[in-house]
């Protein structure tokens, strides 16, 4: 059977991935035909359920919950990993409401933090992620910053305004849950199950041999540093990403709530993650 997978090429991604879809690993029959695209783009996917298994924003899960299932590995959460909301002014005083926003993607985590902390600024752009600098830098506005641009916006003189992952955890007391994986959820569970245990085989098998950066994670890396990347995949994959764990899915869980609040929905947070059998 083969199953179509979508990831970024973002260096947290293609380490988490490179065992997996180069055939590393025993994958048990299971094939797997990887699709790297930006997270906005696979975001947009997820709502169409264009693919069997892609990754995605926590801020869409509520949206694709009845295409799909959370998978227990491969997510991207923690403490101190939030999004910056940056200025090119020193002095950082400015009143953001009337300031136009850049943000990277509408359906993104960093949108919906963005939301949280600043409930009133209705002016916002929507960029790819790595266009958001520079719309910094040209001084069209104070921009929200995700990915390896968090380890080289002071490098380029330009300053945080406020952490947004900061803000949330302050506010929840929850990790900050940024992107998952989710599998179809007509696949047969016991697959499902599968799948999961091969993430979490592919993650072990690229920490066994960090911080040792192979080809894969190089080949879609290529304008950065060997330290950046090294930086990204330590800030975004973790134990998190091995197991959600009790404490990850009080986390989506948590997210799920804030949606809902935020858009009076009632979506259910019950019979939303992939069942673990380790």
């Amino acid at each position: 059977m083969k199953f179509t997978l979508g990831f970024s090429p973002c260096p947290n991604d293609t380490f988490i991935f490179d065992a997996l879809v180069n055939n590393k690993i025993d994958r048990n029959g299971i094939e797997f035909e990887p699709v790297l695209e930006d997270v906005q783009t696979l975001n947009e996917w997820a709502l169409e359920g264009k693919l069997d298994i892609t990754k995605l924003s926590y801020a869409v899960l509520p949206l694709v919950l009845d295409k799909y299932k959370l998978l227990n590995s491969g997510s991207a959460l923690g403490k101190g990993v939030g999004p910056l909301l940056i200025t090119n002014r020193p002095d950082a005083v400015m009143q953001i409401e009337e300031e136009t926003v850049a943000i990277p993607g509408i359906n993104t985590t960093a949108h919906l933090l963005f939301s949280l902390a600043y409930p009133d600024v209705r002016k916002k752009t929507f960029l790819r992620y790595d266009e958001i600098e520079n719309y910094v830098l040209e001084g069209k506005g104070p921009g929200v910053i995700i990915h390896e641009n968090r380890f080289t916006y002071q490098q380029k003189g330009l300053f945080k305004i406020t952490d947004l992952g900061d803000f949330w955890e302050t506010n929840t007391g929850n990790s900050i849950p940024l992107g998952g994986i989710v599998i179809r959820k007509e696949i047969d569970p016991k697959v499902q199950q599968q799948v999961d245990k091969l993430i979490r085989k592919s993650i072990e098998h690229a920490f066994s041999r960090y911080p040792e950066l192979n080809d894969y994670i190089r080949l879609h890396a290529q304008e950065m540093s060997e330290d950046v990347m090294r930086k990204h995949i330590d800030l975004y994959v973790n134990d998190y990403s091995i197991d959600l764990g009790e404490d990850g899915k009080r986390a989506v869980k948590k997210i799920i709530e804030v949606f809902n609040s935020s858009n009076n929905s009632k979506i259910s947070t019950t019979d939303i993650f992939v069942h673990s059998n380790t």
